[in-house]
Protein backbone atom coordinates (compact mmCIF):
# COMPACT_ATOMS: atom_id res chain seq x y z
CA UNK A 1 0.00 0.00 0.00
CA UNK A 2 1.82 2.91 -0.91
CA UNK A 3 1.45 5.85 0.92
CA UNK A 4 2.17 9.58 -0.41
CA UNK A 5 4.24 12.03 0.70
CA UNK A 6 0.83 14.16 0.65
CA UNK A 7 -2.87 13.72 0.27
CA UNK A 8 -4.65 16.81 -0.83
CA UNK A 9 -7.43 14.85 -2.13
CA UNK A 10 -8.86 12.46 0.33
CA UNK A 11 -9.97 14.93 3.29
CA UNK A 12 -11.82 17.53 0.94
CA UNK A 13 -13.66 14.42 -0.33
CA UNK A 14 -16.78 15.01 1.94
CA UNK A 15 -16.57 18.88 1.55
CA UNK A 16 -17.69 18.65 -2.57
CA UNK A 17 -20.78 19.29 -2.18
CA UNK A 18 -20.13 22.59 0.05
CA UNK A 19 -16.92 23.43 -2.00
CA UNK A 20 -19.07 22.96 -5.18
CA UNK A 21 -21.79 25.39 -3.83
CA UNK A 22 -19.11 28.11 -2.57
CA UNK A 23 -17.57 28.03 -5.97
CA UNK A 24 -20.82 28.31 -8.10
CA UNK A 25 -21.95 31.42 -5.74
CA UNK A 26 -18.88 33.22 -6.41
CA UNK A 27 -19.57 32.75 -10.20
CA UNK A 28 -22.91 33.81 -9.62
CA UNK A 29 -21.79 36.68 -7.85
CA UNK A 30 -19.96 38.46 -10.58
CA UNK A 31 -17.27 39.67 -8.20
CA UNK A 32 -14.14 37.73 -8.18
CA UNK A 33 -11.45 40.69 -6.75
CA UNK A 34 -11.83 41.67 -3.18
CA UNK A 35 -15.19 41.11 -2.97
CA UNK A 36 -17.27 39.53 -0.25
CA UNK A 37 -16.11 36.00 0.32
CA UNK A 38 -12.87 37.93 0.73
CA UNK A 39 -13.92 40.22 3.26
CA UNK A 40 -15.29 37.09 4.89
CA UNK A 41 -12.16 34.83 5.18
CA UNK A 42 -10.20 37.95 6.28
CA UNK A 43 -12.52 38.42 9.39
CA UNK A 44 -13.22 35.15 9.55
CA UNK A 45 -9.35 34.02 9.73
CA UNK A 46 -8.16 36.64 12.21
CA UNK A 47 -9.91 35.42 14.58
CA UNK A 48 -8.99 31.51 14.25
CA UNK A 49 -5.71 33.39 14.66
CA UNK A 50 -6.30 35.07 17.59
CA UNK A 51 -5.50 38.76 15.60
CA UNK A 52 -7.19 41.75 15.36
CA UNK A 53 -6.52 41.48 11.03
CA UNK A 54 -6.15 39.13 8.50
CA UNK A 55 -5.18 40.78 4.55
CA UNK A 56 -5.44 38.59 2.05
CA UNK A 57 -2.93 38.16 -0.19
CA UNK A 58 -1.74 36.18 -3.52
CA UNK A 59 0.50 34.72 -2.02
CA UNK A 60 3.12 33.67 0.46
CA UNK A 61 6.34 34.94 -0.79
CA UNK A 62 4.32 38.54 -1.37
CA UNK A 63 3.28 38.57 1.86
CA UNK A 64 6.72 38.60 3.45
CA UNK A 65 7.59 41.79 1.23
CA UNK A 66 4.58 43.11 1.84
CA UNK A 67 4.90 42.61 5.50
CA UNK A 68 8.67 43.81 5.44
CA UNK A 69 7.48 47.78 3.61
CA UNK A 70 4.48 47.98 6.16
CA UNK A 71 7.32 47.54 8.65
CA UNK A 72 9.04 50.28 6.99
CA UNK A 73 12.13 47.97 5.92
CA UNK A 74 13.98 49.31 2.96
CA UNK A 75 17.73 50.01 1.53
CA UNK A 76 20.43 49.75 3.83
CA UNK A 77 18.73 47.39 6.06
CA UNK A 78 18.93 44.01 7.62
CA UNK A 79 16.94 41.23 8.22
CA UNK A 80 17.50 38.50 10.18
CA UNK A 81 16.34 35.17 9.01
CA UNK A 82 17.15 31.31 8.67
CA UNK A 83 18.42 29.59 6.13
CA UNK A 84 16.84 26.15 6.76
CA UNK A 85 13.64 26.90 5.64
CA UNK A 86 12.16 27.10 2.51
CA UNK A 87 13.69 29.82 -0.12
CA UNK A 88 11.12 32.09 -0.43
CA UNK A 89 11.79 33.00 3.58
CA UNK A 90 15.03 34.67 2.38
CA UNK A 91 14.12 35.63 -1.15
CA UNK A 92 11.26 38.14 -0.03
CA UNK A 93 13.97 40.36 1.26
CA UNK A 94 16.01 41.47 -1.43
CA UNK A 95 12.74 43.19 -3.46
CA UNK A 96 12.72 45.60 -0.30
CA UNK A 97 16.24 46.42 -0.77
CA UNK A 98 17.01 45.07 2.41
CA UNK A 99 19.93 42.39 3.07
CA UNK A 100 19.21 38.85 4.20
CA UNK A 101 21.41 37.81 7.18
CA UNK A 102 20.83 34.34 7.64
CA UNK A 103 20.98 32.83 11.50
CA UNK A 104 21.38 29.17 12.56
CA UNK A 105 18.29 27.05 14.44
CA UNK A 106 18.02 24.80 17.19
CA UNK A 107 19.44 21.95 15.85
CA UNK A 108 16.43 19.61 17.78
CA UNK A 109 12.97 21.83 17.04
CA UNK A 110 14.86 23.73 13.46
CA UNK A 111 13.40 26.78 14.53
CA UNK A 112 15.19 30.00 15.05
CA UNK A 113 15.65 30.86 18.59
CA UNK A 114 16.54 34.22 20.76
CA UNK A 115 20.10 33.17 20.80
CA UNK A 116 20.39 32.15 17.55
CA UNK A 117 19.01 35.93 16.53
CA UNK A 118 20.99 37.74 18.87
CA UNK A 119 24.52 36.38 17.06
CA UNK A 120 23.49 38.13 14.23
CA UNK A 121 22.15 41.22 14.89
CA UNK A 122 23.69 44.69 13.78
CA UNK A 123 23.26 48.34 14.20
CA UNK A 124 21.33 47.90 10.55
CA UNK A 125 19.14 45.06 11.88
CA UNK A 126 15.38 46.24 11.20
CA UNK A 127 13.44 42.96 11.59
CA UNK A 128 13.62 39.23 11.76
CA UNK A 129 11.96 36.91 10.00
CA UNK A 130 10.97 33.59 12.43
CA UNK A 131 9.79 30.45 10.98
CA UNK A 132 7.39 28.24 12.34
CA UNK A 133 9.46 25.04 10.66
CA UNK A 134 7.11 22.26 9.96
CA UNK A 135 4.45 23.01 12.05
CA UNK A 136 6.85 23.63 15.26
CA UNK A 137 6.55 27.12 16.59
CA UNK A 138 9.46 29.21 17.24
CA UNK A 139 9.89 31.06 20.47
CA UNK A 140 8.34 34.46 19.24
CA UNK A 141 8.24 36.45 22.70
CA UNK A 142 11.68 35.88 23.34
CA UNK A 143 12.84 36.78 20.26
CA UNK A 144 10.95 39.83 20.68
CA UNK A 145 12.64 40.40 23.75
CA UNK A 146 15.41 41.52 21.28
CA UNK A 147 13.83 44.79 21.07
CA UNK A 148 13.08 44.14 17.52
CA UNK A 149 9.68 43.29 15.29
CA UNK A 150 9.19 39.41 14.62
CA UNK A 151 7.44 38.67 11.54
CA UNK A 152 5.80 35.09 12.03
CA UNK A 153 6.33 33.15 8.71
CA UNK A 154 3.86 30.74 9.74
CA UNK A 155 3.41 29.43 6.06
CA UNK A 156 3.77 25.54 7.43
CA UNK A 157 1.95 26.28 10.91
CA UNK A 158 -1.98 26.83 10.66
CA UNK A 159 -3.25 24.62 12.68
CA UNK A 160 -0.68 24.47 15.27
CA UNK A 161 -0.90 25.63 18.99
CA UNK A 162 1.35 27.19 21.44
CA UNK A 163 1.53 28.05 25.10
CA UNK A 164 1.24 31.64 24.03
CA UNK A 165 -1.71 31.32 21.15
CA UNK A 166 -1.75 30.44 17.59
CA UNK A 167 1.06 31.29 15.25
CA UNK A 168 -0.26 34.47 13.67
CA UNK A 169 -1.18 36.36 16.73
CA UNK A 170 2.32 36.10 18.38
CA UNK A 171 4.37 38.53 16.65
CA UNK A 172 4.61 41.68 15.17
CA UNK A 173 3.05 40.70 11.73
CA UNK A 174 2.52 37.11 9.81
CA UNK A 175 2.28 35.72 6.99
CA UNK A 176 0.38 32.57 5.65
CA UNK A 177 0.71 30.82 2.48
CA UNK A 178 -2.09 28.47 1.52
CA UNK A 179 -0.26 26.65 -1.17
CA UNK A 180 -2.64 23.84 -2.20
CA UNK A 181 -0.34 21.37 -0.09
CA UNK A 182 -0.43 23.44 3.31
CA UNK A 183 -2.53 22.71 6.10
CA UNK A 184 -4.93 25.18 5.10
CA UNK A 185 -4.33 24.96 1.39
CA UNK A 186 -6.53 26.92 -1.49
CA UNK A 187 -6.98 25.47 -5.28
CA UNK A 188 -3.73 27.80 -6.34
CA UNK A 189 -2.00 30.52 -4.95
CA UNK A 190 -3.18 32.09 -1.97
CA UNK A 191 -1.34 34.35 1.37
CA UNK A 192 -2.12 36.47 3.95
CA UNK A 193 -1.12 38.56 6.54
CA UNK A 194 -2.08 38.75 9.74
CA UNK A 195 -1.56 41.17 12.83
CA UNK A 196 -3.10 43.23 16.01
CA UNK A 197 -1.52 46.60 15.07
CA UNK A 198 -4.21 48.71 13.16
CA UNK A 199 -1.53 51.17 11.41
CA UNK A 200 0.13 48.11 10.14
CA UNK A 201 -2.84 46.43 8.23
CA UNK A 202 -3.96 49.74 6.67
CA UNK A 203 -0.26 50.04 5.08
CA UNK A 204 -0.84 46.23 4.10
CA UNK A 205 -4.10 47.10 2.61
CA UNK A 206 -2.79 49.72 0.68
CA UNK A 207 0.56 48.43 -0.40
CA UNK A 208 -1.40 44.59 -1.44
CA UNK A 209 -3.14 47.26 -4.17
CA UNK A 210 -0.54 48.81 -6.02
CA UNK A 211 0.30 51.59 -3.06
CA UNK A 212 -3.22 53.11 -3.38
CA UNK A 213 -6.53 53.72 -0.80
CA UNK A 214 -8.96 54.57 -3.73
CA UNK A 215 -7.47 53.80 -6.90
CA UNK A 216 -7.23 57.29 -7.87
CA UNK A 217 -3.93 58.60 -5.99
CA UNK A 218 -0.99 56.07 -5.43
CA UNK A 219 0.83 56.92 -2.63
CA UNK A 220 3.74 54.13 -2.70
CA UNK A 221 4.82 51.83 -5.33
CA UNK A 222 3.23 48.92 -3.63
CA UNK A 223 1.92 45.58 -5.71
CA UNK A 224 -0.95 43.98 -7.30
CA UNK A 225 -1.37 41.18 -4.37
CA UNK A 226 -4.68 39.77 -3.67
CA UNK A 227 -6.49 36.71 -3.02
CA UNK A 228 -9.07 36.39 -5.39
CA UNK A 229 -12.95 35.24 -4.38
CA UNK A 230 -13.16 31.75 -5.67
CA UNK A 231 -9.72 31.14 -3.51
CA UNK A 232 -11.53 33.02 -0.60
CA UNK A 233 -14.90 31.23 -1.02
CA UNK A 234 -12.84 27.90 -1.21
CA UNK A 235 -11.02 28.58 2.14
CA UNK A 236 -13.90 29.60 3.93
CA UNK A 237 -15.40 25.84 3.44
CA UNK A 238 -12.16 24.17 4.48
CA UNK A 239 -11.15 26.81 7.44
CA UNK A 240 -14.02 25.23 9.93
CA UNK A 241 -12.44 21.63 9.61
CA UNK A 242 -8.93 22.92 9.94
CA UNK A 243 -8.46 22.10 13.58
CA UNK A 244 -9.95 18.32 12.96
CA UNK A 245 -7.13 18.25 10.36
CA UNK A 246 -4.82 19.12 12.67
CA UNK A 247 -5.53 16.94 15.08
CA UNK A 248 -5.32 14.09 12.41
CA UNK A 249 -1.79 15.21 11.94
CA UNK A 250 -0.77 15.06 15.59
CA UNK A 251 -2.08 11.67 15.38
CA UNK A 252 0.00 10.82 12.70
CA UNK A 253 2.56 11.54 14.13
CA UNK A 254 1.68 9.43 17.58
CA UNK A 255 0.83 6.53 14.98
CA UNK A 256 4.60 6.78 13.75
CA UNK A 257 6.21 6.62 17.19
CA UNK A 258 3.58 3.64 17.95
CA UNK A 259 5.03 2.00 15.00
CA UNK A 260 8.63 2.34 16.35
CA UNK A 261 9.73 4.89 14.19
CA UNK A 262 12.03 6.17 17.16
CA UNK A 263 14.08 3.07 16.69
CA UNK A 264 14.58 4.17 12.76
CA UNK A 265 15.61 7.86 13.03
CA UNK A 266 15.15 10.65 15.52
CA UNK A 267 11.19 12.13 15.69
CA UNK A 268 10.70 15.88 15.24
CA UNK A 269 10.49 17.33 18.76
CA UNK A 270 7.69 19.84 19.44
CA UNK A 271 9.30 23.29 20.77
CA UNK A 272 8.47 24.14 24.51
CA UNK A 273 4.64 24.56 24.76
CA UNK A 274 4.13 23.82 21.21
CA UNK A 275 1.10 21.48 19.80
CA UNK A 276 2.35 21.17 16.05
CA UNK A 277 -0.21 20.46 13.37
CA UNK A 278 2.94 18.71 11.55
CA UNK A 279 2.92 20.32 7.70
CA UNK A 280 6.06 17.97 7.05
CA UNK A 281 6.80 14.97 9.33
CA UNK A 282 11.09 15.76 9.17
CA UNK A 283 13.22 12.70 10.95
CA UNK A 284 16.65 12.58 11.17
CA UNK A 285 19.02 10.11 10.38
CA UNK A 286 23.25 10.13 10.31
CA UNK A 287 22.17 8.37 6.55
CA UNK A 288 19.25 10.14 5.57
CA UNK A 289 19.22 8.61 1.84
CA UNK A 290 19.58 4.88 3.05
CA UNK A 291 16.08 5.75 4.55
CA UNK A 292 15.00 7.41 1.49
CA UNK A 293 16.08 4.53 -0.74
CA UNK A 294 14.36 1.86 1.30
CA UNK A 295 11.35 4.67 0.72
CA UNK A 296 11.06 4.40 -2.88
CA UNK A 297 11.83 0.38 -3.25
CA UNK A 298 8.19 0.35 -1.11
CA UNK A 299 6.43 3.09 -3.56
CA UNK A 300 6.42 5.65 -0.33
CA UNK A 301 6.53 9.45 -0.79
CA UNK A 302 9.53 11.05 0.59
CA UNK A 303 11.81 14.51 0.17
CA UNK A 304 14.69 16.13 1.14
CA UNK A 305 13.55 19.60 1.45
CA UNK A 306 16.56 21.51 2.31
CA UNK A 307 19.67 19.15 1.23
CA UNK A 308 21.04 22.75 0.24
CA UNK A 309 20.10 25.77 2.87
CA UNK A 310 19.30 28.68 1.38
CA UNK A 311 22.35 30.68 2.36
CA UNK A 312 24.03 27.98 -0.05
CA UNK A 313 22.02 28.23 -3.19
CA UNK A 314 23.92 30.05 -5.86
CA UNK A 315 21.33 33.54 -5.62
CA UNK A 316 22.39 34.25 -1.67
CA UNK A 317 26.17 33.54 -2.30
CA UNK A 318 26.81 37.57 -2.06
CA UNK A 319 24.71 38.10 0.87
CA UNK A 320 26.20 34.95 2.98
CA UNK A 321 30.39 35.43 2.26
CA UNK A 322 31.59 33.98 5.04
CA UNK A 323 28.58 32.56 6.96
CA UNK A 324 28.46 29.12 9.10
CA UNK A 325 25.50 27.59 10.61
CA UNK A 326 26.52 24.14 11.89
CA UNK A 327 23.20 23.20 13.12
CA UNK A 328 21.82 24.26 9.47
CA UNK A 329 24.53 22.30 7.65
CA UNK A 330 23.88 19.23 9.74
CA UNK A 331 20.31 19.26 9.59
CA UNK A 332 20.62 19.91 5.37
CA UNK A 333 22.57 16.61 5.45
CA UNK A 334 20.47 14.70 7.63
CA UNK A 335 16.39 15.44 7.23
CA UNK A 336 14.15 13.60 5.74
CA UNK A 337 10.18 14.17 5.38
CA UNK A 338 8.36 11.18 5.38
CA UNK A 339 4.43 11.00 5.01
CA UNK A 340 2.08 13.43 6.47
CA UNK A 341 -1.63 14.18 6.15
CA UNK A 342 -4.96 14.57 8.35
CA UNK A 343 -5.96 11.10 7.09
CA UNK A 344 -2.72 9.10 7.62
CA UNK A 345 -4.12 6.00 10.13
CA UNK A 346 -1.98 3.29 12.29
CA UNK A 347 -1.88 0.96 9.71
CA UNK A 348 -0.25 3.69 7.10
CA UNK A 349 2.00 4.54 9.74
CA UNK A 350 2.97 0.87 10.14
CA UNK A 351 3.91 0.31 6.28
CA UNK A 352 6.10 3.37 6.28
CA UNK A 353 8.35 1.72 9.48
CA UNK A 354 7.51 -1.76 7.77
CA UNK A 355 9.97 -0.36 4.35
CA UNK A 356 12.54 1.86 6.94
CA UNK A 357 12.93 -1.24 8.75
CA UNK A 358 14.35 -2.74 5.46
CA UNK A 359 17.28 0.04 4.84
CA UNK A 360 20.77 -0.60 5.83
CA UNK A 361 21.84 -0.98 9.11
CA UNK A 362 23.73 2.44 8.92
CA UNK A 363 20.89 4.40 8.45
CA UNK A 364 20.78 5.58 12.41
CA UNK A 365 19.08 8.19 14.14
CA UNK A 366 21.47 11.30 14.08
Amino acid sequence: MPVPLFDTVTPLRPLRPELDAAIARVIDSGAYILGPEVEAFEREFAAYCGAAHAIGVANGTEAITIALRALGVGPGDEVVVPSFTFYASAEAIPPTGARPVFCDVDPETMCVTAETVAATLTPRTKAVIAVHLFGNVAPIAEIAALGLPVIEDAAQAAGSRSAAGRPGALGTIATFSFFPSKNLGAFGDGGAITTSDNELADRVRMLRFHGSWDKVTYQHVGYNSRLDELQAAILRVQLPHLDRWADGRRAAGRHYAAAGLGELAALPVPADGCDPAWHLYVVRAADAEALASALAAAGHGHKAYYRTPVHRQPAMLGYAAGVELPATDELARTHLAIPMSPVLDAAMAGEVVAALRDAPVGAQPA
